[in-house]
């Protein structure tokens, strides 16, 4: 598709979830009409994290946790104190914990710059991500799950869901391809849902900009950077390959896997 195409859009039920995408075709030649998404020809640069790009999990309020869980990666909260880092054993972290000051979480080590700098970072890498704009820019609604997403731009006005099909992103060969997922209000997923990698694409070169909170249904698999206003809750199980991000409130942790990417 050329980038100065009228864009028409297109809505496709999925059991009781629609989906919307601004820019896409139905496949007359396949049976079933899957939805196509057109391959942006605009390259998207990564989104530089800076201080903040050590942490698996940042935040700004809380940072909880039910064991045992497993984190790879740096831990840090700021502007509130260590004392609301909890649940963590010596054992479920591989990194640091970093906090404003004080002495607990026990093993933790105080940093105040460190961590002003980090969530200085964050809050610039959030808006880099936000403000990014293209001519080829896919605009997807609702449920995304059964969808394969290309390198490029991606926007949602309202909330996005992986509810019904898992989401597979395709970087087509090139490793170093970027994915950046604008959503205005809040990502979920649903129980057991996927985000699949595919054609060389990497967890570091996608990144979630949401504008409220992220939710990760229980035992989901998930993918990428995501950089939340607000919070991030992890229920039972739930895994992601990536970063956790919340710039003003809390990460709440069941029993689950982050490993930094």
């Amino acid at each position: 598709m050329k980038s100065n195409r009228l864009l028409t859009t297109l809505a496709i039920a999925s059991m009781a979830t629609a989906v919307f995408i601004t820019g896409c075709k139905k496949d007359k030649t396949t049976p079933g009409n899957p939805v196509v998404i057109p391959v942006q020809t605009i390259v998207m640069p990564s989104v530089a994290l800076a201080g903040a790009a050590n942490f698996a999990i940042l935040a700004g309020s809380k940072i909880s946790n039910v064991p045992t869980s497993a984190v790879t990666g740096d831990i840090g909260l700021s502007p509130a104190a260590g004392s609301y880092i909890t649940g963590f054993g010596l054992t479920e972290v591989t990194g640091i914990i970093y906090t404003v000051g004080g002495t607990s979480p026990a093993g933790s080590v105080p940093d105040a710059t460190k961590l002003t700098t980090a969530k200085g970072d964050l809050t610039t890498a959030y808006n880099d991500a936000a403000g990014r704009t293209s001519t080829d820019i896919v605009t997807l609604s609702g449920n995304i799950g059964g969808l394969t997403l290309t390198p490029g731009l991606y926007k949602s006005t309202s909330s996005l869901a992986i509810s019904s099909g898992d989401l597979t992103f395709d970087a087509q060969g090139t490793a170093s391809s970027v994915f950046i997922i604008q959503i205005a209000s809040s990502l979920t997923t649903t129980s057991g849902r996927k985000v699949i990698l595919s054609g060389g694409a990497l967890a570091s070169n996608i990144f979630w900009q949401v504008g409220s909170s992220a939710t990760f249904g229980t035992t989901s698999v998930f993918k990428g950077t995501v950089m939340a206003l607000e919070s991030i809750t992890f229920n039972t199980g739930a895994t992601l390959d990536g970063r956790a991000l919340a710039r003003n409130a809390g990460v709440t942790l069941a029993g689950n896997t982050i490993v930094k990417q």
